[in-house]
């Protein structure tokens, strides 16, 4: 599901996005990210744990200001690399995806034309 998001972008980006928003606020929880990125928060401990197992976040601890344990979710240079490696493929997907959007819109306007077209001839008709 997760760790190599270039197998599926379309189906699942979550990595990219939990990479991007850990390199810029490290220290959000894990409640935090599946708040921002609108996914669970089972999904995002498993997607964080294969990230670490991969080598591409590292885990640090630190004392947040309730003087509870937190950890901080920092982008090791295999992370960067690969979010470089995501960012470039999903890009690539978001390009592919607006190419089909732009290509379905303009058959739709064709489409409404057209219909206008008729109804304008029908009511001439009548």
């Amino acid at each position: 599901m997760c760790v190599h998001m270039m197998n599926a972008p379309q189906d699942d980006p979550t990595n990219y996005w939990l990479l991007k928003t850990l390199e810029a606020d490290p220290r959000l929880s894990q409640r935090e990210l599946a708040n921002r990125l609108g996914i669970s928060l089972g999904k995002v401990n498993f997607c964080l744990k294969a990230l670490v197992k991969k080598g591409c976040l590292k885990v640090n601890n630190f004392r947040n200001s309730n003087n509870k344990l937190a950890y901080a979710y920092l982008l090791t240079p295999q992370g960067v690399d690969e979010k470089a490696h995501m960012t470039v493929t999903f890009l690539r997907y978001k390009m592919q995806e607006y190419d089909r959007l732009h290509e379905e819109i303009e058959e739709l306007k064709k489409e409404a034309e057209q219909q206008r077209a008729t109804i304008s001839e029908n009511r001439k008709g009548n």
